[in-house]
């Protein structure tokens, strides 16, 4: 199959593009779509088929929950779930659209094999220009697991998607460069009290502001075992790995810099903060952006890691931030690329 690549700057016009691949997803098709995350493969969330398709294409294990991506309309959160609390609303009228995906029941409407088999649904409104105009054109709920070989880093560039899933795929729309870099942050609406699934480009702290403290599922700290069945998306299985093994290194950032430049060497990849890009001189260095910026951190992470499936190495070591703010999202997306292989250093960051 050969993959179109519809070029889509976020600007008017451009309207036979748009009504293109909006087409092409009312027809059963596979489209990758832009968002202010990663880039999603988008298909009808209501169509078996073409969900199915998207687990083929990916190599995504059939219990592996999707999202779907909807306006920024209430109405379409009546239509596809049901018994909404009062906070989901109160969620998706300060943070939508946005880094923000909602855990509730679903309404019969939505067909299994989107949901991986459970009776509850994901659900996002994208905060981009370009994909949000797809989905009004189409008319359907769009579901977009994020567009890489299940597995692999995420995309984050319409480069990167076609490198791994051209010619699986009807099309890519490229939008531009993902503004966010990590996926949304995903929060359990359905039980007594919220609960984090996934954290990601929303930071906690901002939803607990609104909504009181949030609980963490055992999974956001450690991988599940096989018998364990995902309540969401990039809980279960490993995730954003390049071919060479990765070891996570926590602490304070001195230290872990010391530890890892003892265990380098000409085959060995570091992923570092800018600070200490000079202290792996033996060494295949990939800067992760700033000790302190971790908007920058969260923007580079998946294309740092895929960028050592270019180089010569047979391991890698990464400093890894915080876990506050979107440190916690890219600790997370680092410790999962590693199967949860840390090295925890004693004594204060």
């Amino acid at each position: 199959m050969e993959t179109l690549l519809l070029t889509i700057p976020q600007t008017e016009g451009y309207d036979s593009q748009l009504d293109r691949a909006a087409e092409l997803i009312r027809s059963g098709q596979l489209v990758a779509l832009p968002t202010e995350t990663v880039y999603g493969l988008g298909a009808d969330a209501l169509d078996p088929e073409a969900v199915a398709s998207i687990y083929q294409a990916k190599g995504r294990p059939s219990d592996n929950p999707l999202i779907i991506h909807v306006p920024n309309d209430r109405s379409w959160l009546d239509r596809y779930c049901r018994q909404v609390p009062e906070l989901a609303y109160e969620l998706a009228e300060a943070f939508w659209p946005g880094p923000l995906t909602m855990i509730l029941k679903r309404d019969p409407i939505v067909p299994d094999r989107t949901t991986g088999g459970l009776d509850t649904v994901g659900i996002r409104c994208p905060d981009h220009p370009v994909t949000l105009e797809i989905i009004r054109r189409a008319d359907r709920p769009i579901a977009a697991p994020s567009a890489n070989t299940s597995g692999r880093p995420s995309c984050t560039r319409a480069a990167e998607v076609l490198e791994d899933v051209g010619g699986r795929i009807a099309a890519v729309v490229d939008g531009g460069d993902c503004r966010v870099g990590v996926e949304s942050t995903i929060i359990d609406l359905t039980g007594p009290t919220p609960c984090l699934l996934r954290p990601g480009g929303m930071p906690l702290e901002l939803l607990e502001a609104l909504c009181g403290p949030i609980q963490r599922d055992p999974a956001t700290l450690r991988q599940m075992s096989g018998s364990e069945q995902p309540r969401a998306p990039g809980m279960k299985y490993r995730h954003y790995a390049p071919k060479a093994p990765v070891t996570v290194v926590t602490g304070a950032a001195e230290k872990t810099a010391d530890y890892i430049a003892r265990q380098g060497g000409p085959t060995t990849g570091v992923i570092c903060f800018e600070e200490f890009a000079g202290h792996f001189p033996t060494s295949q260095v990939a800067v992760l952006g700033p000790l302190h910026d971790m908007t920058q951190q969260a923007r580079n992470v998946f294309s740092v890691l895929r960028s050592f499936d270019e180089r010569q190495v047979d391991q890698i070591y990464a400093q890894c931030p915080e876990s506050t703010g979107l440190g916690l999202a890219v600790a997370n997306r680092l410790k999962k690329a590693a199967g949860f292989h840390v090295i925890e250093l004693e004594g204060e960051r």
